[in-house]
């Protein structure tokens, strides 16, 4: 193929590069312009009336949020200076465990045992860490749930309890706090203020203070309770409420109720126990077990299935508990001897009793045995033969023969303590029970049991008072009886005779050195039993006629001394005293007062197989009824009558009282060993010799006509010679 004739063209590369041959970043993309969405046309025009409003709105919402950022940070500046100063004043947790504003005293009976506890009891201190986890984990349940990640205050909480406050138709602070358990251990430090007598009437107003619920004081509450959570691990918080709480039963903290009611420490409680501790907290005084120890054990199963709710618990272990709740220990039951342990701390010092600021330990005389013993006996006695109803009271003394005194009962509530007590308290007429120190007095001065005293019609002028012509009680007279007699049968008209025979004066003077330290009326009545003396001076009277004639002081302690110290602070504030009369003397009057229970009128109080002695005492109208006796082993006496002195309806000493008596001799007796009382029988006076008959050597027809001018006529011979 030919071609054209012309040369091809030369292939030339396109030029990319321009002249320079230094090489240029490419300029980079300018980005497109974004579009503007188009404007969408206005169907109406804006409001300026709305707009108005709205832009005030706006203003007002920006003002508000800027003042509440404003208010609250001077809040919260406030507040957490106020938590910083009362941070800085918070002491050491050691001195805040123990916040009773009194000490305790605890009572002994005459073997050691605890029978009774007064004042603010306090167990010792304990940690969270060392009590029982299961004590923990049931006051965390109960109290305060979060209690381990709030900082003091729980709003939560708070509202709830406003919530259910209000459904409940109550304000929204009354009732239901919402307060934490941090809040609660602030309540009961009261916020950091101690208690000081001069600035308080009472340490009840003080608590009372403490326990304030305003507005103002919950705020101050918040703040302690913020400021202790910022000083204060969860545990040591925990410590202190555990410390400081009041359990029931007079028992301050853990320890004192594990103690109290179950006699163990906290560190080995068990969960059920645990829960009924827990379960006081909300009424500690209503929910004690040892007031009610069914509403304690229900109020623990709720307890035990709060603490499941939270996993403290498992679903085997809640049935387990819940279906055994905790009995309290033998300990905890005993409430025997209320009126002995009121009687005690009456009679002890009262810095050391009623006012103590320490924990004192008080040994006692009182014998449980003969206390449980006393009280069987009164109330088999009321529910067998006192009429339903009846407002008639009662009281029981029983001594040893030295003063000690063993049982006591001041009322028909046998176990009850805090309460009037007749035993001790109660000051009555004595009627016949005061003859014995007629008698006492005459035997001392020489009378014997058998001498002899008319028995009849008597009267007396009294200056001032004219003619008194007393009585006996069943309007007879006996005629001419010996001292015995009359005693037994309780004369009043012989028994005036003495008294006025030996002078009244003496009888006083021997009655005051017995123990009847009453004012004695000087009037010839006095014999009767007109003055007046409580039981317990009348039974200790009667004991220093059994121990031989020594007077005695009645008496309960037998040793005091502070908690932890092996040192007594004192000793028996009672005892023998100095003698009165002589040991025949009363050995004579015994025999005689053992008459008056075997033969006269104190025929119900006679004991099977052991001899016994005493005397009735009915007081004018029958407004006080008396039986006070001994055997060789102990003194009682026994009262009954009304609080407010109304006559007894066919009650004497020797009907209801000489029973109570004989009821409760026979059980105090039971076991020990029959002992003769030291009694000293008087001496018979010997008969009069009969004379010897004379022989008669005259005839028998003169004999008549000489025999008396005779026998006269050697008579004088015989005493002027001094022939037999």
């Amino acid at each position: 193929m030919s071609s054209s004739g012309r040369k091809p063209g030369r292939l030339v590369a396109d030029k990319r590069y321009s002249r320079n041959t230094t090489k240029k970043k490419p300029a980079p993309k300018k980005a497109a312009p974004r579009r503007k969405p188009a404007k969408r046309k206005a169907t109406s025009k804006r409001n300026p009336i709305v707009a108005f409003f709205l832009g005030i709105f706006r203003l007002i919402w920006r003002l508000i949020w800027r003042t509440t950022v404003f208010t609250s940070l001077v809040m919260a500046m406030i507040i957490a200076s106020a938590v910083f100063y009362v941070r800085s004043g918070l002491p050491d947790v050691s001195s805040l465990v123990d916040g009773r504003a009194r000490g305790s005293v605890t009572l002994l009976d005459r073997d050691g045992a605890v029978y009774a506890r007064r004042g603010d009891q306090y167990g010792g201190a304990v940690n969270a860490e060392t009590v029982s986890p299961h004590l923990r984990n049931a006051i965390v349940a109960t109290e305060d749930k979060r209690f381990y990640s709030h900082f003091g205050i729980s709003p939560r909480g708070v509202a709830s309890a406003v919530r259910i406050n209000l459904s409940e138709g109550r304000g929204p602070l009354s009732g239901h706090g919402g307060s934490t358990l941090t809040q609660q251990t602030a309540k009961l430090l009261c916020l950091g203020v101690v208690f000081d007598p001069s600035e308080w009437e009472n340490e009840a107003e003080y608590v009372a203070d403490c326990r304030r619920g305003s507005m103002s004081r919950k705020i101050k509450e918040a703040i302690y309770a913020m400021a202790m959570e910022s000083k204060y691990t969860k545990n040591e918080i925990l410590s202190i409420y555990m410390n400081r709480a009041y359990m029931g039963g007079g028992a301050y903290g853990a320890e004192a109720a594990a103690k109290r009611y179950f006699n163990k420490t906290a560190a080995v409680l068990t969960p059920a126990e645990s829960a009924m501790i827990a379960g006081l907290l909300t009424a500690p005084t209503r929910m004690a077990p040892t007031a009610n120890l069914k509403r304690s054990q229900d109020r623990a199963a709720t307890v035990l299935r709060l603490m499941n709710d939270q996993g403290l618990l498992s679903d085997e272990e809640t049935r387990h508990f819940q279906n055994n709740p905790a009995t309290l220990a033998a300990e905890a039951n005993r409430s025997a001897g209320g009126y002995f342990a009121d009687w005690v701390m009456r009679s002890g010092p009262e810095f050391f009793t009623r006012d103590t600021t320490e924990d004192v330990l008080i040994r006692t005389t009182l014998d449980p045995r003969l206390q449980a013993a006393t009280a069987a006996a009164v109330n088999q006695v009321f529910s067998e033969k006192v009429r339903k109803g009846s407002k008639a009271e009662v009281a029981v003394v029983v001594m040893s023969a030295d003063g000690a005194v063993r049982a006591m009962i001041g009322g028909r509530k046998t176990d009850a303590s805090g309460l009037f007590n007749r035993a001790s308290q109660a000051v009555r007429q004595t009627g016949s029970a005061f003859k014995p120190f007629i008698y006492a007095t005459a035997l001392e001065l020489g009378y014997g049991p058998l001498d002899t005293v008319l028995d009849e019609r008597f009267c007396m002028n009294i200056p001032g008072s004219g003619e008194w012509c007393p009585n006996n009680y069943t309007k007879k007279f006996k005629g001419r009886v010996t001292l015995t007699d009359a005693l037994k049968q309780s004369l009043n008209i012989p028994a005036v005779k003495i008294s006025e025979s030996v002078g009244r004066g003496l009888v006083m003077q021997v009655a005051r050195d017995f123990g009847i330290h009453r004012d004695l009326q000087d009037t010839p009545a006095m014999a009767l039993g007109t003055s007046e003396a409580t039981l317990l001076e009348m039974t200790g009277a009667y004991a220093g006629i059994l121990n031989g004639g020594s007077s005695v002081t009645p008496y309960g302690l037998t040793e005091l001394r502070l908690r932890g110290d092996d040192t007594p602070l004192m000793g028996a504030g009672g005892g023998i005293g100095e003698r009165v009369i002589q040991p025949r003397a009363a050995g004579e009057l015994i025999w005689m007062m053992e008459k008056v229970v075997t033969e006269g009128t104190g025929g119900r109080a006679r004991l099977n197989n052991r001899p016994a002695a005493g005397k009735t005492g009915t007081s004018q109208e029958a407004r006080d009824a008396w039986f006070v006796g001994f055997t060789a082993d102990y003194v009682a006496g026994v009262w009954m009558g009304y609080d407010d002195n109304t006559p007894l309806s066919g009650v004497t000493g020797g009907g209801l009282p000489a029973e109570i008596w004989h009821e409760v001799m026979e059980r105090v007796h039971e076991g020990l060993p029959v002992t003769p009382l030291p009694s000293i029988a008087p001496t018979p006076p010997a008969p009069a010799p009969k004379p010897a008959p004379q022989a008669d050597t005259r005839p028998s027809n003169d004999r008549s006509g000489k025999k008396v001018r005779d026998s006269i006529l050697n008579q004088v011979l015989r005493d002027i010679l001094g022939g037999n």
